[in-house]
């Protein structure tokens, strides 16, 4: 195996990112077309792998078929022709327009392969030919000899980058890959069809398919993937990342709110997302008879209660769903409470799990993950809901961004399978974490972590579903205590609490100056 993964990723953005420092180009101009070169290298990579396999086969065979294109696309490759291929962009003479060339290229492989029909960027003319040389050159010194998915690692680092560099735009297309691999991990989509009325760049059916390839499977004969998103652009980021991956899928163009373009009532064993928090100004009167807002439409301009519709809908008997939500949601009021007792009442949610702030590039705020279950009803988890308080587990990525290692997804994931009765897995380095909190290896409730909950216990608390009301604090013992880091955690709790103030005085205002609207 030649070199780490990580250090291949970091060299190759550290290349790119300087070349795009010294030209004119916004990051959200330079993202395209640098994701766009990565996946025709990806694409050349295994066709080149494809063509020297075919021919082994035929000369071992004693046969002079001529190798087409049906026997690559048999063997799930796409097909590149010769016009595409790396390694002759790479030989294009001094003087030759690159941009234009790398456009004919990718309208080859579109042309050759009708599920990438209008998906490859073209418009690298707006790009200088030195700049694309050295892209192109950076690109060509990914070694091929090194071990696993490699492209969709490296294509996945530069999303993430790319989406850090764009702020607000960023946290659009990409949620952070420990979010979307810790909710993988609890719903557990082994085998069936996947839905993501939100879906970005892809990340969940990726991390998906890596959850399938982790028990043995293989995700194509296993999953099913459809998606929706809003903006053609982001549509074709994703159909772009699935290639990369060797994945297919089915994802449409449309408005969640107002669309349903895969008639999805019922009809999903799984559904993940990340939707927009609280956005307002969803048309009411165009939804009014849409059955997908089968407990009814908030009376308030913001649409998280209509996202949690949106994700229970789809489910059939046996569906779960997981998905991030705003933590103001929890608590909500008003019809949104309505909305949210009949959730919890028709023992659809299973799972609550509160993160702490600064997990997205685009926003500190910290945030909720909801898990529903329609299978729930027919087990002994009927009337209980698992809450879970992970504010204060947490890597430091940089002053500003943290996300989960692998030994703390593998341990949030095992304390919900011991409270769903499942046997705990060990293969991440989780096992310290569970021994402190599960030494006996069966669920038990513990203070500042988690707490299993009686649908009695929650009606008693107005319906919350803010795991802070029911897990509590952790025993503190006196000797030993750190006075930095308990100032650390309290600073964080304050910064949280003061951020969810914020947001819940901006919607007070809000309705405040419609009833003033109204009065008038």
């Amino acid at each position: 195996m030649v070199g780490n993964h990580n250090e291949i990723e970091k060299r190759l953005w550290d290349v790119a990112d300087q070349l795009r420092a010294n030209s004119r180009l916004k990051s959200s101009e330079y993202s395209g077309p640098v994701l766009g070169l990565i996946f025709l290298r990806f694409a050349d990579h295994k066709f080149s792998a494809a063509q020297k396999e075919l021919k082994a086969s035929s000369k071992r065979r004693g046969k002079r078929r001529t190798i087409g294109k049906a026997d690559y696309q048999a063997r799930g490759v796409m097909y590149v022709p010769e016009q595409a291929r790396f390694r002759n962009l790479l030989q294009l003479p001094e003087g030759e327009n690159i941009g234009k060339v790398i456009n004919d290229a990718m309208k080859a492989i579109e042309a050759e392969n009708e599920e990438l029909r209008g998906v490859l960027p073209k418009d690298y003319n707006r790009l200088e030919n030195d700049m694309l040389f050295a892209l192109l050159k950076t690109f060509s010194e990914i070694p091929m000899d090194i071990e696993g998915d490699v492209f969709g690692k490296i294509y996945e680092y530069f999303l993430g980058k790319f989406a850090l560099a764009e702020g607000q735009r960023g946290g659009e297309f990409f949620t952070p890959t420990s979010l979307v691999k810790l909710i993988v991990e609890v719903i557990e989509p082994y085998h069936g069809r996947i839905l993501d009325p939100a879906c970005g760049s892809g990340g969940m059916f990726v991390q998906s398919a890596n959850f399938v390839k982790r028990n043995q499977k293989n995700p194509m004969a296993e999953i099913s993937v459809y998606g929706q998103e809003k903006t053609g652009d982001t549509v074709r980021l994703c159909r772009m990342n699935l290639a990369v991956h060797g994945l297919a899928g089915d994802i449409k163009q449309g408005n969640s709110y107002y669309e349903d373009n895969h008639q999805s009532l019922g009809k999903f064993d799984f559904l993940m997302a990340n939707p927009p928090f609280n956005v307002n100004g969803v048309d009411k009167e165009k939804i009014k008879d849409d059955p997908r807002y089968c407990y009814g439409i908030p009376t308030v301009d913001n649409a998280n209660y209509l996202w949690i519709q949106i994700f229970l809908s789809p489910l059939n008997k046996k569906g779960r769903a997981g998905f991030v939500m705003a933590n103001s949601a929890s608590d909500a009021r008003g019809s949104e409470l309505e909305i949210r007792k009949k959730l919890i009442e028709d023992r659809a949610v299973d799972v609550m799990i509160a993160i702490g702030p600064n997990f997205f590039y685009n926003v500190t705020l910290p945030c909720t993950l909801w898990f529903l279950d329609k299978r729930k009803k027919n087990t002994a988890r009927k009337d209980k809901v698992l809450f879970i308080d992970a504010r204060h587990i947490y890597r430091q990525v940089d002053r500003a961004h943290r996300e989960f290692n692998p030994e703390q997804i593998e341990f949030l994931t095992n304390t919900v399978r011991l409270y769903r009765g499942e046997a705990a897995e060990t293969v991440s380095g989780g096992t310290d974490m569970m021994k402190e909190h599960f030494s006996e290896g069966t669920y038990r409730d513990v203070p500042g972590l988690c707490k299993v909950a009686t649908i009695e216990e929650i009606r008693q608390q107005g319906y919350s579903l803010n795991p802070g009301r029911y897990v509590g604090v952790a025993e503190r013992k006196d000797e030993g205590f750190e006075f930095p880091e308990r100032l650390e955690e309290l600073n964080e709790e304050l910064e949280s609490l003061k951020a969810e103030a914020r947001e819940l005085e901006e919607r007070i205002a809000e309705n405040v100056a419609k009833l003033l609207e109204v009065g008038t």
